[in-house]
């Protein structure tokens, strides 16, 4: 028996391997170029914070902050003996002072894997004095974050967003609209379709605490029909327990008082406002009074898109307005409005809506046969990667008829045939493999007729 080790991936990540990478690649493009054409440039954030940055903005009492983020001490010298007791020698005492070390510890002793990206980004903002740039500062952001979750379809504990965030001195309602409009256009552009959009208002300073102390003592009178989580959230955060997907408690949860009935003069002019934006934009859009999203950081303006395909996990992206957020960080009094894609439930929601679509990875196979043909053949091969082709080269001689299996094998839309007859009359053979129809084509003329093909 062996005793080699069999290393697999730890329970919660995966590896995303080719072709389905190439899908990922098409997806993460489309948001590349969509969110340049409406003025978003790339900010590349590190993986990990100080956790006072996550328990400061996202809220102490939230779950991502109370349960779900993978935090450790900063292995600074205070620390050395400490980070022996995480190491596979390491005795039951020393494991121990580690977890106590860890849970005494102050925020300022403790760096956490980011669970989401927001609060970054104006860290980043404030950090760089990017208050100082002329306009709004819009940002975009792509990569993986990481909570302790218990693994699911479409959850993972490392997973991946994409993300945006517009960070100035204006809060009009035309900034939110214009972010979704822009979040719809690239939906479409990565060829998600049946998105749905949802919107809510959660009010502001000014009106939401009474509308979460009315919640909470309605709440209260019917504590006991409730399960533990929705329990616990009275006290803790009454918001959330709008959130809950228990069928039991759904029949409580409609006769809650509803927020749209409580928000100020100001918020109801700024949800009246923003409706019109979105109509103006040509943008569709359901209300739903219990989006009121999960981060303590949000205000006024939120919003959902569900895709089909994902039974209950169908969110693919959440957002909305933050005012305040940079303040609370230590930076200027500015806004902000932004929203985070799940970018492995969008995946997941294409390959499910066009299960037998193939990602192409390559567009041409050259089947080279005989010892002449392989200069012929490079040289051929490099100038259409020169042009932007995908080109597979056989490295050995292959047999034709294996040639040709392994193009369609790899989702080849054509062999490029070049053999003793081609080179001889220096034209080569296209084959286009959907439908068997072949072509003589001088060298020179093939990036030509490749491209017509394309359109």
């Amino acid at each position: 028996m062996s005793l080699v080790h069999k290393f697999r991936a730890v329970k919660g990540v995966r590896d995303i391997t080719p072709p389905d990478s190439a899908l990922w690649n098409r997806v993460e493009q489309a948001a590349r170029d969509v969110f340049a054409r409406y003025g978003f440039g790339e900010i590349r954030l590190p993986i990990f914070e100080h956790t006072e940055l996550f328990a400061r903005s996202i809220g102490e009492e939230t779950d991502v902050v109370s349960k779900e983020m993978f935090t450790f001490l900063d292995p600074s010298p205070n620390f050395d003996l400490l980070i022996k007791g995480c190491g596979p020698d390491a005795t039951e005492a020393e494991q121990q002072a580690m977890r106590e070390a860890l849970q005494h510890a102050s925020h300022s002793d403790k760096l956490t894997l980011r669970p989401e990206a927001t609060a970054s980004a104006c860290r980043a903002y404030i950090e760089h004095g990017m208050q100082t740039l002329p306009g709004n500062v819009k940002l975009y952001y792509m990569g993986p974050m990481f909570r302790r979750e218990r693994p699911q379809k479409g959850r993972f504990r490392q997973f991946y967003q994409i993300g945006a965030e517009v960070l100035g001195q204006s809060d009009a309602p035309a900034i939110d609209a214009e972010l979704i409009e822009m979040l719809m256009t690239f939906f479409n552009a990565a060829g998600l379709t049946g998105a749905q959009l949802f919107i809510n208002s959660i009010g502001d300073k000014n009106c939401r605490p009474q509308y979460v102390e009315t919640l909470r003592a309605t709440l209260r009178k019917v504590h006991d029909q409730l399960g533990p989580d929705s329990q616990r959230r009275i006290e803790t955060n009454p918001l959330r327990v709008l959130d809950s997907k228990i069928p039991e408690e759904q029949p409580i949860i409609e006769n809650l008082p509803h927020i749209a009935d409580h928000l100020c003069d100001a918020c109801r002019d700024h949800f009246a406002k923003l409706r019109s934006e979105l109509d103006l934009r040509g943008v569709g859009y359901e209300i739903n009074w219990r989006l009121v999203r999960g981060l303590d950081y949000y205000m006024r303006t939120t919003f959902e898109i569900i895709a089909p395909g994902l039974g209950s996990q169908n969110a693919v992206c959440g957002g909305g307005r933050y005012d305040g957020l940079v303040e609370l960080l230590g930076g200027p009094p500015v806004k902000g409005t932004g929203f985070a894609i799940g970018t492995d439930r969008v995946i997941l929601s294409l390959q499910e809506a066009n299960p037998n679509t193939p990602v192409r990875v390559v567009d041409v196979f050259v089947a080279w046969m005989g010892a002449a043909a392989y200069a012929p053949a490079v040289r051929v091969t490099h100038r259409l990667r020169q042009e932007g082709i995908a080109v597979e080269l056989p490295p050995e001689e292959l047999k034709f008829k294996k040639s040709l299996s392994l193009a369609d094998k790899l989702g080849a839309r054509y062999a490029l045939i070049i053999g003793e007859n081609e080179v001889a009359s220096g034209k080569l053979t296209i084959k286009r493999l959907a439908d068997g129809e072949q072509a003589q084509i001088a060298e020179g003329a093939l990036v030509a007729y490749l491209g017509s093909e394309k359109s």
